[in-house]
């Protein structure tokens, strides 16, 4: 995984709720094992409507989606993951995320913010009258708009694993030598009984 600091960029207003796994990538292109190639179905049945948001040139390869509430209901499919990310989508912004999409996110590095609906609407609002940059600090968690500052929770572990670009095994092997250190005190170790 790469190491994520600060993520800044245009933000694509895709104010619509209980956006499901089905949307995100159709079961119709789960025809691979890999984790590329998804991003080209990446909300096919909504790129159907020539005026969606994700049709228009300015929004290729935004690093930030804003979105509306339960965003990633539905089926437990990772491949939502891999497809969004394939579209430069590098943080999501929503009022809430279903738990599933939310764990599967985190596994692949993909940054979910919760927001209050306030704050939505002023950073949607923001992002539909102009193309507007948002930057996103995740050391100290914020969220810079033109009008718009915020805070937001930020799993700590997850947040190290993000800001040293490490996934779960990363983690892990980067701390090899603890581990052994355990094992060899545990094998050392006298039990009573």
């Amino acid at each position: 995984m790469k190491a994520v600091k600060h993520i800044t960029g245009t933000a694509i207003p895709m104010n619509i709720n209980d956006i499901d796994t089905d949307i995100i990538i159709p079961a119709q292109y789960l025809t691979s094992t890999s984790q590329s190639g998804y991003g080209e179905h990446a909300f096919a049945r909504l790129k159907t409507n020539p005026d969606f948001v994700l049709n228009q040139d300015k929004y290729q390869q935004a690093p930030i989606l804003l979105t509306g509430s339960n965003f990633g209901c539905g089926s437990s499919r990772e491949h939502a993951i891999w497809a969004i990310q394939e579209l430069g989508i590098k943080a999501i912004i929503a009022p809430s995320f279903a738990d599933i999409f939310a764990n599967n996110a985190k596994k692949n590095g993909l940054l979910l913010i919760q927001q209050p609906d306030e704050v939505m609407s002023q950073l949607i609002l923001q992002t539909t009258i102009s193309e507007v940059n948002i930057a996103i600090d995740i050391q100290s968690q914020t969220i810079q708009a033109k009008n718009t500052t915020s805070k937001f929770e930020l799993d700590e572990f997850f947040k190290h694993c993000l800001i040293n670009g490490l996934d779960e095994l990363d983690y892990l092997m980067s701390n090899i030598e603890k581990i052994k250190d355990f094992k060899n005190q545990q094998k050392n170790r006298t039990l009573f009984i």
